[in-house]
């Protein structure tokens, strides 16, 4: 099944609820979405840390950031 059609068919299903069930699931979705967000982040900083720790990075004030950044 196509990633399109499969959409359509939960969006399809999604619609067979009653309007109570349909924002519970909009709940749902989006507190899932809010801890992916959140592990994303988490992933980032364990990352950078292990850099850190290894030497490949070295501490910066906000303003070498920004400059590094647009650099």
């Amino acid at each position: 099944m196509s990633q399109q059609s499969g959409f359509g068919d939960v969006l399809d299903a999604a619609e067979q609820l009653d309007v109570e069930a349909q924002e519970e699931l909009i709940a749902v979705l989006s507190r899932r979405l809010a801890e992916r967000g959140r592990e994303r982040v988490a992933a980032t900083v364990a990352q950078a840390r292990r850099e850190f720790t290894a030497g490949q990075c070295q501490p910066m004030t906000a303003v070498e950031i920004v400059r590094e950044a647009q650099s």
